[in-house]
């Protein structure tokens, strides 16, 4: 490095020619080398190639308060829970905060008042930061504006954790401070308010958007035409919907879509009628047809990930007539699709998984003409299906029994 300090000098380097070698440099080398006033100025130019800075302990949180001033074009910073000689301990980040936010919990504030406190905001001297992850249990209480204030954010990654010292609050629409963002992963508890409409300021620029909290509505079809978007997954929110409405110019480019129970058609969802269910298959069949873009989608419902059943205030369920121990087959309540080639069906099942008894299947798409390549590959994994799925049970029935006749089937084995 100083053979460079002296090719420097002799050549008479200027601050901008010195800033462009240092963005080939990591930070930590660029921190090393600012060994003169020339180098230090070039420092505070330098934008600093990706590499992530994460502060986790009172000795990173020092050096991110000098890196604000010396090293400001800082591009990635992860702030994890502190923790005491390089171990993390079980209650992670115990004894140290960050000073409180707007509108902190007041309870939670009296608690770690006596605890040793650090000032977030010196994060706002990172006017270039690019991706920001603020992991489980720092301790946060209130609402922070800082942290959603950065002109070219790219990716915002706030984790999940029920940690009693963190009160971290914050609305979707706070993300208008960050016009750049393409990833927000947000998997939290219970802090996180707001509308799904909140994110249609980043259509233009968001293509990955995972939110799990239970506070967030609105309906996914507020998203449908962003044209960058490739992955959506809102699991866990109380996000509302039908797939049924999803036409072939909505999604452009998604790739990945997973949507909560409250959503119809979304992961969970449960049926209030049994004869409900039929014209929904239908429906989903043409959106796939329609659709060639839900690539991924097909395969996660086909995979039985997707977990549709009866709904238990259905009319039409019923208790399951035995126990755990005696073998009594379950009521065939719940729904599986079924692909044997090219060939998509459904049936009632008893389970998603091992130690299925179906119904039988109720096919999607008509059987492969006997002289087609595509026969042979239908009849092998039928045959295959088969050997894995009990249809014997309830041969007959394309839909589940009725409740009586349910009995009788248990009864006479």
């Amino acid at each position: 490095m100083m053979h460079l300090a002296d090719a420097a000098e002799e050549e008479e380097l200027s601050t901008d020619d010195v800033a462009i070698i240092f963005g080939f440099l990591s930070y930590q080398d660029i921190m090393r080398a600012r060994v003169c006033t020339t180098w230090r100025d070039a420092a505070k130019k330098t934008l600093v190639p990706p590499s992530e800075f994460v502060v986790e302990s009172e000795r990173s949180y020092n050096a991110m308060r000098v890196m604000a001033t010396s090293l400001p074009n800082l591009q990635q910073i992860s702030i994890s829970p502190f923790n005491k000689g390089g171990k993390k301990r079980r209650i992670s980040g115990h004894g140290h905060k960050f000073i409180d936010g707007d509108d902190p919990d007041e309870t939670i504030a009296a608690i770690t008042a006596t605890w040793t406190t650090f000032d977030i905001n010196i994060i706002a001297n990172f006017r270039k930061l690019r991706s920001l992850k603020v992991e489980a249990a720092v301790s946060l209480n209130g609402r922070y504006p800082v942290l959603f204030n950065f002109a070219f954010l790219q990716t915002l990654n706030i984790s999940r954790y029920c940690y009693l010292m963190s009160s971290m609050k914050w609305d979707l629409n706070m993300l208008v401070g960050c016009p750049s963002l393409k990833v927000i992963q947000c998997d939290v508890d219970g802090n996180l308010t707001g509308n799904l409409k909140s994110l249609r300021v980043l259509k233009d620029t968001l293509e990955e958007v995972l939110v799990r909290c239970g506070s967030i509505r609105g309906n996914f079809m507020d998203l449908a035409d962003f044209p960058r978007l490739k992955y959506l997954n809102l699991v866990g929110t109380n996000v509302t919907g039908d797939i049924r409405n999803i036409h072939g110019h909505d999604f452009p480019t998604l790739e990945s879509l997973k949507l909560p129970m409250f959503v119809h058609g979304g992961v969970g969802y449960k049926f209030q009628l049994i004869s409900d269910v039929p014209s929904f298959m239908h429906a989903i069949h043409l959106l796939l047809q329609r659709t060639p873009m839900l690539t991924l989608f097909r395969k996660y419902i086909l995979s039985n990930h997707i977990n549709w059943s009866l709904s238990a205030d259905s009319p039409d369920w019923y208790e399951y007539d035995g126990d755990e121990w005696d073998g009594s087959p379950n009521p065939p309540l719940r729904l599986r699709f079924i692909q044997a080639g090219s060939r998509l069906g459904w049936s009632w099942c008893t389970r998603f998984y091992a130690g299925v008894e179906s119904c039988e299947i109720n096919w999607l798409d008509p059987e492969p003409s006997r002289d087609s390549d595509e026969y042979e590959i239908y009849i092998e994994e039928l045959h295959r299906i088969e050997r894995d799925i009990d249809f014997v049970l309830y041969r007959g029935y394309h839909q589940p029994p009725s409740e009586e006749e349910y009995r009788r089937i248990v009864w006479s084995r």
